[in-house]
């Protein structure tokens, strides 16, 4: 089920839901760039699962010039609208940083967070940000220090590519970036999930992307050492959008966290094999 809630500040989000209606609610943050729509394999037994297309991606209202704390005041109007009493969240990539927002930020009602393969702080002390990731977000990141005026063409020539490619040609958009974990688990249903969600995601402008990346390579809006409810850390180490060194400096600076970092993981194969195991891990806590 898809729908549009009103925000307080006039905006709007489009919300997808699925799973078990009368289960516990999940949120999910999607990654850079992408929307919220659901995967199948996601269903979990006694969840109710809760996406939404981030500020500015596909049928929410683009939020210009907003930082990662931001999405906390969403999602609380989202819980409102919704009648959500309690809920948990996680985050993928780039989602990851915006579940860790709503760790620090959202009330008492969030009960748990995790970050799959999310991004650290870009001012993470000790941590070479962009060492490991592939050529493409290397060019990508360069640019967005160079500000939007240059970030937005170039993310709008890359949505184009996107938008006219078929699932199976995803391995040629994502060369740089796959490992060979990612590149095996990158055929068929994920393809055509993952296609999905970027055309979604993308289908009127590059907005969302170019705020994201703008939002990453500067100061989030809270502090890690603000997080008080359990959190857990997931990274692969066959990475090479977020590579490993990123969920391990997070691992060592979230206070009293839970990682599983495993080296036969890449990045997509998240999203196709954890997702279950998450949840359960999020029940436990609720």
């Amino acid at each position: 089920m898809t729908r549009s809630i009103a925000l307080p500040d006039g905006r709007s989000l489009e919300v997808h839901e699925g799973g078990a209606a009368d289960g516990f609610p999940i949120v999910v943050h999607h990654g850079t760039p992408s929307s919220g729509l659901l995967y199948e394999r996601w269903a979990t037994e006694g969840v109710r699962l809760v996406g939404f297309d981030r500020a500015g991606y596909g049928g929410s209202t683009r939020n210009h010039g907003r930082n990662v704390a931001a999405v906390a005041a969403d999602v609380e109007a989202l819980a409102d609208a919704l009648g959500l009493e309690r809920f948990a969240t996680w985050g993928i990539s780039g989602g990851g940083p915006h579940a860790l927002a709503c760790a620090a930020l959202c009330g008492e009602r969030l009960t748990a967070a995790a970050s799959l393969a999310g991004v650290a702080p870009w001012d993470a002390d000790g941590l070479d940000w962009l060492a490991g990731m592939g050529e493409e977000n290397l060019v990508e990141f360069g640019l967005t220090l160079e500000g939007e005026a240059l970030l937005t063409p170039a993310l709008e020539h890359e949505r184009a590519e996107m938008l006219t490619s078929t699932p199976e040609e995803l391995h040629r958009v994502f060369e740089t970036l796959l490992g060979d974990a990612d590149r095996a688990a990158l055929t068929g249903a994920l393809a055509e999930y993952t296609h999905g969600c970027g055309a979604h995601g993308l289908e009127a402008d590059a907005a969302g992307w170019v705020d994201d990346d703008l939002a990453f390579a500067a100061p989030w809006g809270f502090e890690l050492d603000a997080i008080r409810r359990p959190v857990l850390v997931i990274q692969g180490g066959d990475d090479r959008f977020v590579p490993p060194s990123h969920g391990a400096w997070l691992a060592s600076h979230l206070p009293g966290c839970e990682a599983w970092l495993d080296d036969a993981h890449g990045h997509l194969t998240l999203v196709e094999d954890l997702i279950p195991d998450v949840h359960a891990w999020l029940l436990a806590h609720s």
